[in-house]
């Protein structure tokens, strides 16, 4: 546990409520002023964060002849050494498929396709319950790259580094940050009284995770198997006493669960306090999800598919847990793909899509697949040239965004060429984005229900960018 002494009361109150105790509900102090939110109804946003910086170039691939035949010389080791796909390749022309967007036009004689590994996202997509969000990236303001190599100031902080790029695309600055967008939007739904129990407002079903840090709103910390447990009520054996003692657990129980508490000082009354919260909080979330039972969609035997479970079993509690707003975030990695590209990503590409494919069915099951919206994010997209098995870090990626208020079967925003030397290239292939992480996210916001004020509020540099994709 971090030492108190060397920090302010306020982050060691955060950290003790998203350690031991298990359950991540920490006290707040002052906050945002009551807004205008709409929180009619129920949504809910989930992130599933690609941790290691996913390929584009190898997920979104070009497929008319012209620019595939280009995208083949530059990748050839890659489609040669193709060996992902049990039965063929994944990245031949002919293994490819082909999407059909609706928005065909904007973008000429070129077209478009996915990998036969995400085979479920091209039927999502197909069906209109999926659209792809492409060449986004962090951005201080549109850049192409003369500006890049003349006007240094232009650039975004610490590119290609993966900690600092995450909390970038999480929180809209480098690792430091303290407060991520997605935590933001929880605080205005709860200023906005959306919700009975402010804790189960943003869980994540990963690490705590600077996306859902907000000034009110505090990570609820969940597992695959539901909630955290307490560490001491674990232990094999607990102040001397046998492992399942009857009365030692009973006290440790009645002290978590004690409803007021007193202490010598503020600090402990405010750790007692927050030991209160996360045992009462992880019993109310235990009760609410064993309620529910099971789904009969099958889901995969995956950890991934394992976390965006537990999501869905979260979101069938919603009346339960009195929330009609919740922020999700799901991890996963291994998408750092240095070497063995042509067999690793194809693998981690059908985890994706078997998982991201059962939650969405998972979702139609209880009626609720309008009211939530799903989309990935990543470090960074990857250089287009290779390093032999593999790809270096890169820049611009293109992400899935999956839901049934979604603007479906459309590629939105621009695909630079597949091809090296040209305004979006800054080196090798890593492409300059040309659509903002604020872009990205302010549509997300608006469904959610946030008025304008409040999306540039937490979006402060918003106004630098004209527009934003209204796909959702």
């Amino acid at each position: 546990m971090p030492d108190p002494f060397n920090m302010d009361r306020r982050s060691f109150l955060r950290s003790l409520g998203a350690s031991a105790a298990g359950a991540g509900i920490a006290q707040t102090f002052g906050g945002i002023a009551a807004r205008a939110a709409d929180v009619s109804g129920y949504r809910a946003l989930v992130c599933v964060f690609l941790k290691g910086g996913m390929d584009g170039h190898d997920t979104l691939f070009p497929f008319d002849t012209a620019s595939y035949n280009r995208y083949a010389e530059l990748r050839s080791e890659l489609i040669d050494g193709d060996g992902g796909a049990a039965g063929g390749q994944v990245r031949g022309r002919s293994a490819l498929l082909e999407l059909s967007p609706q928005n065909a036009a904007d973008f000429g004689s070129r077209r478009f396709a996915l990998p036969p590994t995400l085979s479920g996202i091209h039927s999502l997509f197909e069906q209109g319950k999926a659209s792809v969000i492409a060449n986004v990236g962090p951005l201080l303001a549109p850049m192409n790259a003369t500006q890049y190599r003349e006007q240094q100031s232009l650039r975004p902080s610490k590119l290609f580094s993966h900690n600092d790029q995450q909390s970038t695309w999480m929180a809209l600055r480098p690792e430091g940050a303290r407060l991520g967008w997605g935590g933001r939007f929880a605080d205005f739904a709860l200023a906005a009284n959306a919700n009975a129990f402010p804790a189960f407002t943003a869980i994540t079903v990963s690490g705590n995770e600077v996306f859902l840090a907000g000034r009110d709103v505090s990570q609820y910390k969940i597992g695959s198997g539901g909630a955290e447990s307490f560490r001491e009520l674990d232990r094999g054996s607990i102040l001397g006493a046998a492992n399942g003692d009857p009365v030692v657990e009973a006290a440790l129980i009645d002290h978590y669960a004690k409803t007021s508490a007193s202490a010598d000082s503020l600090f402990g009354e405010d750790i007692a306090r927050i030991a209160q919260r996360a045992y009462t909080s992880n019993a109310a979330y235990e009760e609410a999800t064993e309620a529910f039972g099971d789904f009969s969609t099958p889901f995969p035997d995956s950890s991934l598919a394992g976390k965006l479970r537990t999501v869905a079993r979260t979101i069938a509690a919603r009346s339960a847990l009195g929330a009609a707003r919740q922020v999700f975030i799901v991890t996963t990695g291994g998408y750092d793909t240095h070497s063995g590209q042509a067999g690793n990503l194809p693998n981690l590409h059908r985890d994706l899509d078997a998982s991201l494919v059962a939650f969405y069915g998972a979702l139609e099951e209880l009626g609720v697949e309008n009211n939530v919206t799903t989309f990935t994010a990543s470090d960074f997209g990857r250089t287009l040239t290779l390093n032999n098995s593999g790809t270096d870090h890169g820049w611009a990626g293109h992400q899935f965004v999956i839901g049934g208020s979604v603007d479906g079967r459309k590629i939105f925003g621009d695909v630079p060429p597949y091809d090296l030397d040209h305004e979006y290239d800054v080196g090798r292939g890593r492409m300059i984005p040309t659509t903002s992480i604020e872009q990205f996210a302010a549509p997300f916001g608006r469904w959610f229900g946030l008025n304008e004020s409040e999306v540039r509020m937490a979006l402060p540099n918003l106004d630098a960018f004209s527009g934003a994709p209204a796909f959702v």
